[in-house]
């Protein structure tokens, strides 16, 4: 597995994968769906490790980072598909975050340096 790959390369890496279908990218309503049901599925596994509900005998062991891959598929081709770049997405979300949001949670205090 190659490190250190960018945003744009990731859905580079996807719409080649999708590219080489007929069927191509399923349509925006259709991946929302599965964007919904890869998040019950991590929520699942999160409950599992962290919450109050164990696995059951019969259940196959799925691990949080599988689960994150998975939803990180669909949003790169819910993306892909509508043409939106998500490193300008993240950027703009940044921004809001840096500026409007910027007060609102207690900062760390930060070590003077001797």
């Amino acid at each position: 597995m190659v490190n250190g790959k960018s945003i744009k390369d990731l859905q580079k890496e996807v719409d080649t994968y999708i590219s080489q279908f007929k069927e191509g990218y399923f349509s925006p309503l259709a991946m929302v769906a599965r964007l919904t049901e890869e998040l019950g599925e991590l929520a699942r596994e999160v409950n599992h490790q962290y919450g109050e509900k164990p696995k059951k005998s019969s259940e196959t062991e799925k691990a949080i980072e599988e689960e994150l891959g998975d939803l990180l598929f669909v949003i790169i081709c819910l993306a892909n598909s509508l043409n939106i770049d998500l490193e300008e997405a993240h950027d703009y979300v940044m921004n809001k975050f840096n500026t409007r949001d910027k007060d609102r949670w207690t900062r760390k205090e930060e070590k003077d340096e001797e």
